[in-house]
């Protein structure tokens, strides 16, 4: 039995604890947030026990836990719980940047703890549905992808609007555009870049993108409305990821030949419940790095996002 701790008490920490009841050697046995009551009511809710400070859930016999805080504690709160031994399962991103990340995976590899960033799309049912089938039938190899999303609802109160916060569309939900790319295509190897920044976040990206096998073209908003579909393109053929594709649970495949294909894949649970299946299981494996989501993976995601910000001339206050 896995022995989880939860730092963080917000939406997703409340998907994630919904999804250990969907995974048979996984049990929520510690809860933290920098607010007490928080804590106590998710631990009551949930279960585990509430701890009053990070150090003391790191002291206790958790083994392995999931960082579900804002971005800019990603990194620190990964270290601390790296260097007390425990295995660490961090939100996405990561790290808000690439010098971050490194400093991250050094602490894992010091400690030889696991460490992987909660990356969910690869590990849905419908994902590896897809993978299969075109292991079978293929449509060439994948040269272009197309994905994105923009929420026109994020309320200006929103921690998305805050730049002392790492804001941003393209740290939230385009950093999930950047895994699908890399994880068709490789390596990003030159980025281009559209933007418009808005109270010192970028409220709108544009990203064309050239990576090792192929080019992307990928958005990201938090004040416009825009689909949440994505398009996979080889020479025989091209796949239709339907909304939203980052919880993939329908495909359509359209061969060159006229042949079209449908997969469906239905997910149980709250959908986080597969990335902490696979995590635990490496756990028992003695493994230090995912081979879904790999630390390879997470340094050409975050390289995509640096050069992005890069190319609007976004800087976070607290990076000057």
């Amino acid at each position: 039995m896995i022995r989880w701790g939860i730092l963080g008490c917000g939406n997703i920490a409340r998907r994630f604890a919904q999804g250990l009841g969907h995974v048979a050697d996984a049990t929520l046995a510690a809860v933290w947030n920098r607010n007490t009551d928080k804590a106590d009511a998710f631990a009551r809710e949930f279960g585990g026990a509430a701890y009053a400070s990070l150090e003391g859930l790191l002291k206790s016999d958790v083994d392995a836990v999931y960082i579900a805080t804002p971005h800019t504690s990603h990194a620190r709160l990964a270290i601390q719980a790296l260097a007390a031994g425990k295995h660490v399962l961090c939100e996405k991103p990561a790290a808000i940047s690439a010098t971050e990340l490194e400093t991250v995976l050094a602490c894992a590899r010091k400690h030889e703890r696991l460490f992987m960033e909660a990356m969910k799309p690869p590990f849905y049912p419908l994902y590896r549905k897809l993978r299969e089938h075109l292991a079978l039938d293929p449509v060439g190899p994948v040269g272009f992808v197309r994905a994105g999303f923009a929420n026109p609802g994020v309320p200006r109160e929103h921690m998305l609007w805050d730049p002392e916060m790492a804001g941003g569309s393209l740290l939230d939900i385009g950093i999930y555009s950047a895994f699908l790319a890399v994880d068709w295509l490789g390596p990003v190897r030159d980025v281009q870049v559209l933007g418009r920044l808005d109270g010192g976040v970028d409220a709108f990206a544009s990203v064309n993108a050239r990576h090792e096998r192929g080019i992307a073209q990928l958005y990201s908003g938090i004040d416009l409305a825009g689909s949440g579909d994505a398009l996979l393109s080889g020479p025989a053929g091209h796949i239709v990821l339907h909304e939203k594709w980052w919880n993939p649970v329908r495909a359509t495949i359209h061969y060159a030949d006229g042949r079209k294909v449908e997969l469906e894949a239905p997910m149980t649970g709250s959908g986080l419940n597969y990335e902490t299946a696979h995590f635990g299981a490496l756990i028992k494996e003695g493994q230090l790095e995912s081979p879904v989501v790999t630390h390879d993976h997470s340094r050409a995601m975050i390289a995509l996002v640096d050069a992005a910000r890069a190319g609007l001339g976004l800087v976070y206050p607290f990076e000057d």
